[in-house]
């Protein structure tokens, strides 16, 4: 894939999580709702055309349920599936630095992850740029839970950085 390869992120936040006593963040499991919102984001992504080559999972147990879920709608296997530890509580900066990581053979990406990274990585990509109404929504609702937003650019993985990306969708279940 040459340097100008059109490219896209899909960011997943995981969906719900419960809160079960004395059971540490990172071993939190969906909650019922959480189980309802994961298929509804992969059927999304399927609707979509989207069907990811490419993922970057967080290690905690809500985000790797969220995305076994969302992957069994899709329609083929992904190709390469990472549980990357730097992905649980990240800031944008962090998931930048493993998003420039990411094999160049691969067009499209997932990652899933948490709040406010995944605000912060979408936002700070995107900027301004692209659908006017997906960047409105985005600025009003935030990044709720089972959020996806997909965002594109062309360049290799290492040119991932602010600004270089445009919004291209950006779906909740609750839409």
């Amino acid at each position: 894939m040459s340097a100008e390869t059109p490219r896209r992120i899909i960011v997943l936040r995981h969906a719900k999580a419960d809160w079960p006593d004395g059971v540490d963040d990172h071993e939190r499991p969906l909650a019922d709702r959480g189980r309802h919102q994961a298929p509804e984001s992969g059927r999304w992504l399927v609707d979509s055309g989207i069907n990811p080559e490419y993922v970057l999972c967080s290690t905690a147990l809500r985000a790797r349920e969220t995305w076994k879920l969302a992957a069994h709608e899709l329609p083929k296997r992904v190709r390469k599936t990472v549980y990357e530890d730097r992905v649980y509580d990240a800031s944008p900066g962090q998931i930048i630095t493993v998003l420039h990581e990411t094999p160049e053979e691969y067009a499209d990406v997932v990652l899933v992850g948490h709040n406010p990274g995944v605000l912060g990585l979408t936002q700070v990509l995107a900027g301004d740029e692209g659908d006017r109404e997906a960047l409105e929504r985005l600025r009003l609702g935030g990044f709720p839970t089972a959020a996806v937003a997909v965002l594109s650019f062309s360049g290799s993985w290492k040119s991932v950085e602010p600004g270089v990306a445009q919004l291209v969708s950006y779906f909740t279940p609750q839409d």
